[in-house]
């Protein structure tokens, strides 16, 4: 495996982290009829990926899982979702929390980049040594 082969798992990993905060901070605020039925954040769960010829590390997305924080209950009788006794229920997404990981990913993403842009770099003035 090769320093951009390594990179680019490494910013693909990134990327669907930032997809799953995109997708919770666009279901924050929704509603469903029951608890069940209610919109559960994601996370990405890593793992590390170790390639035996080379010996160097890299990651890759596991899984993706569902959190299991329970949806707010609202009273709110006039909503056209609500249950019988008036209730609604919200997803349980941190809109604060979901910006920090959107930023984290984004800057682990850029910090991909720039390391790969400084290996091309040192490649090439390593060729034009010769």
């Amino acid at each position: 495996m090769s320093m951009f082969q390594m990179g680019y798992r490494a910013m693909s990993a990134q990327m669907v982290r930032m997809n799953a905060a995109a997708s919770n901070l666009a279901n924050a605020g929704s509603v469903a009829g029951s608890a069940d039925e209610a919109y559960r954040p994601i996370r990405t769960v890593f793992a590390e990926e170790l390639d035996k010829q080379s010996g160097l590390s890299s990651v890759r997305v596991d899984r993706v899982v569902r959190s299991d924080t329970a949806p707010v209950r609202r009273h709110d009788p006039g909503h056209p979702l609500a249950d019988e006794n008036g209730d609604v229920w919200e997803a349980p997404v941190d809109e604060n929390a979901e910006m920090i990981e959107m930023l984290e990913a984004s800057r682990q993403y850029s910090n991909m980049v720039e390391a790969m842009s400084t290996a091309k770099q040192l490649m090439l003035e390593t060729m034009r040594m010769k």
